[in-house]
């Protein structure tokens, strides 16, 4: 599956066979490529921290770093060699080979998502507060869910995969940049369960997001960052004034009180409300790992000091307001207590305005 979108002739079907192709033959050279090289750092960095660690303050953060590093490499070996066997093991039967590969695929993810977390608990001293506890939903879980999530900080697109898969017990159909098709694993496995990558190569980015949206069932959520990208003050400020050159003002005065997050980018979250408007909504607001937003931050807040707390809450359908209009106004005032709650739990250091 490569997205959602119209549907193409055969030319083009070739053309985007032969592309992906090349691509992921490109990116799986480079990923066996970088092992043995990562892995060669990792010894170095072991000897150098060695000698260094009687006189340095944290002296084995190179180790940790480039540890996790080739870990993370080596999972992504894992995640193409276990999608090679899924492809082998296909079933005759169209309509349940369908199902088998999808329900396989959020397996081996979340297999996946669940050893780099683990990793991460340990090398990095990531710990995970999240209220209410995500195993105890707090409505009906036949219903689907919209999730539109803060974005801020390295890896909370992974962390939130990893804690609806493996502790909310959802099959997250997933809202991507571009780029991250460059990570060959994920550009295989995502290819497998529904998901749409951004922006599309038609321009149709609303509709993909609402052809996503539209085909949600029991147990699914659709996840949307509508932020766009990861917080930070430029990109605020930039936000802000892009508001203004499109004679929108008012909302430009109402993002600027808001210190924490973006503005939210309503178009797609409307495009999901509108295809898919039995779903609740859930709102996740989260800080801790909005300290590590760079590789300078990476290498000085890394192990983490904080525990990363995230906070949800569940809107039902039928209190969601109808018109594009009045759900531009809501999902701006939720994105507001968003903001009020990292303004309450945010740690110092992170990268608010």
């Amino acid at each position: 599956m490569t997205g959602t979108g119209a549907p193409r002739g055969r030319p083009a079907r070739l053309a985007g066979a032969a592309v992906t192709g090349l691509r992921r033959a490109t990116t799986i050279a480079l990923l066996l490529a970088l092992v043995p090289v990562t892995a060669g750092l990792l010894v170095a960095a072991g000897v150098l921290c060695a000698l260094l660690a009687p006189v340095t303050r944290e002296p084995w953060r190179p180790v940790r770093i480039t540890g996790f590093a080739l870990l993370y490499l080596l999972a992504e070996l894992g995640g193409l060699v276990a999608a090679t066997v899924l492809w082998a093991r296909r079933l005759p039967d169209r309509r349940h080979r369908e199902q088998r590969r999808v329900a396989d695929a959020f397996a081996v993810l979340e297999r996946l998502l669940r050893l780099l977390r683990r990793a991460a608990d340990s090398v990095f001293r990531l710990r995970l507060e999240v209220t209410p506890a995500p195993g105890a939903p707090s409505r009906d879980p036949a219903v689907p869910l919209l999730v539109f999530v803060r974005h801020a900080g390295v890896g909370d697109s992974f962390l939130l995969m990893q804690t609806l898969l493996g502790q909310a017990g959802l099959r997250p159909h997933i809202v991507l940049k571009r780029t991250l098709r460059a990570d060959p694993a994920l550009d295989v496995l995502i290819g497998q369960v529904p998901h749409c990558f951004l922006p599309s190569l038609d321009g149709r980015d609303e509709e993909a997001i609402g052809e996503l949206a539209a085909g949600l069932g029991p147990g699914d959520a659709l996840v949307v960052f509508p932020e766009g990208g990861n917080f930070t003050p430029r990109r605020r400020r930039r936000a802000i004034a892009s508001l203004r050159r499109r004679g929108l003002p008012g909302r430009a005065r109402r993002a600027e009180r808001m210190r924490h997050v973006l503005p939210p980018r309503d178009a797609g979250a409307l495009a999901a409300l509108a295809a898919a408007p039995t779903a609740d909504v859930v709102f996740v607001a989260h800080t801790g790992l909005d300290v590590v937003h760079s590789a300078r931050t990476a290498w000085t807040r890394l192990p983490l000091r904080d525990t990363v707390r995230a906070h949800w809450w569940r809107i039902p359908a039928s209190r969601i307001p109808r018109g594009d209009g009045p759900r531009s106004e809501w999902l701006l005032a939720q994105w507001a207590r968003v903001d009020r709650w990292v303004a309450d739990h945010a740690a110092p250091g992170a990268t608010h305005a």
